[in-house]
């Protein structure tokens, strides 16, 4: 791998390592008092009174650990520490945020006297390389993710043979509304990557990615079409190893096996042109390596805070100009406001990647860059980024 690329790929997964503490930083001071309006967080084990959340957006957390000496949250406002815990007469540890986090889904997980363990009370997502807790911060615009009375698609697991690693592999697969009922409709595929730590089950369970699909189809703004998320490969790198990266493995799997079975199995339109690839964080970064560099298969590439495309990009990429039918970029406003991405890695000037995504555009690409507001390195911004794509996709 060339340094620069190595040097890209670890900055994405440094990212997203960084992902659950970036998502503790509050878009707000501490309020000069706490509204004592808190009820269980929507992703709570089910009967489970805590974590609450209130309608500031602070949380409050209560664990029984009577033999503990110690109980900290990893969400919350002090800094690494965390949100720290105090042990009550009862033997159980109550704590509040200092202030409001951001709106969204958050990962988090406690630290009980130097051990690191789930909160009992709230529902598990695998995150981080693990399976972690989860804990959801009401938003003000979660109407377009949230379960409705609108006709629904189905998330299916498929497994497939994987000949180049000769092993059994696992994937997801959305199918839209009516797919079951006209056997002769054939339907567009979007191929979508989960971020460094996370797995095939991210985009449906963080990031209802259904949902948001089925909302979108019922109001009439997206074409339906299938979307696939499969496991990216990579959870067996870790820090330090980055420049060891070969994204080689992943695009057999993903060009030269999945895509085939997907095609063979489903109803899709198995062109270029009805074929898009988008990942989040690492996801994005597979995808810019993959997609660009196989424009015969995919004509709509995303990149959700996984990078961004330059005109070196465009001029370097042979039928960039006259193949790619959408180059999508999209990022957190926390994103922005901090170290930036896309840039240089290693120092030097950072690439504004709005300057970039206007400059591609200028170029002569259907170039297409969206900032998700009060939003970092975290699932809200990823939902948002998939609800503006997908009425761009597939566009005949």
């Amino acid at each position: 791998m060339k340094p620069f690329v190595a040097a890209l790929f670890a900055t994405m997964c440094l990212a997203s390592i960084g992902s659950a503490s970036a998502q503790t930083a509050a878009p707000a001071p501490a309020p000069a008092s706490v509204t004592e309006d808190f009820k269980p967080s929507s992703v709570n084990q089910p009967g489970q009174q805590y974590p609450q959340v209130n309608s500031q957006g602070i949380a409050r957390f209560k664990v029984v650990a009577p033999d503990a000496q110690s109980v900290k949250v990893s969400l919350g406002l002090g800094g690494r520490g965390g949100t720290v815990l105090t042990k009550g007469a009862d033997g159980t540890w109550t704590g509040t945020t200092e202030g409001p986090l951001d709106e969204g889904f958050h990962y988090y997980h406690l630290t009980v006297d130097g051990g690191t363990f789930n909160d009992p009370g709230a529902m598990n997502f695998y995150g981080s390389t693990r399976w972690e807790s989860g804990i959801e911060i009401p938003a003000h615009d979660a109407d377009f993710y949230a379960l409705k009375n609108v006709p629904h698609g189905r998330v299916e697991q498929v497994l497939f043979h994987s000949p180049s690693t000769n092993t059994e592999r696992r994937a997801f697969v959305y199918t839209p509304p009516g797919y079951d009922k006209n056997a002769r409709e054939r339907y567009p595929v979007l191929y979508l990557q989960h971020g460094w730590g996370e797995d095939e089950t991210a985009w449906s369970n963080q990031g209802h990615a259904n949902l948001i699909l089925d909302n979108l189809i019922a109001s009439g703004k997206a074409r339906p079409f299938l979307i696939v998320m499969t496991y990216g490969m990579t959870n067996d790198v870790r820090p330090g190893g980055m420049a060891s990266f070969d994204i080689k493995p992943f695009k057999t799997v993903l060009v030269d096996e999945l895509i085939p079975y997907v095609d063979a199995n489903f109803r899709t339109l198995a062109d270029a042109n009805h074929r898009a690839m988008a990942g989040l964080s690492m996801g994005g970064f597979e995808t810019k390596l993959i997609a660009p560099a196989n424009l015969d298969k995919f004509a709509y590439i995303a990149l959700l805070s996984g990078g961004t495309f330059t005109v070196d990009d465009v001029n370097k990429t042979p039928g960039f100009k006259e193949k790619v039918k959408l180059a999508f970029v999209s990022f957190g406003s926390r994103e922005l406001e901090g170290r930036g991405m896309g840039g240089p890695p290693g120092g030097g000037p950072r690439v504004d990647p709005r300057v970039s995504a206007e400059a591609v555009k200028q170029a002569g690409v259907n170039s297409v860059f969206y900032v998700s507001p009060n939003t970092g390195h975290e699932f809200l911004t990823w939902r948002r980024s998939l609800r503006e794509l997908a009425p761009l996709l597939f566009k005949d």
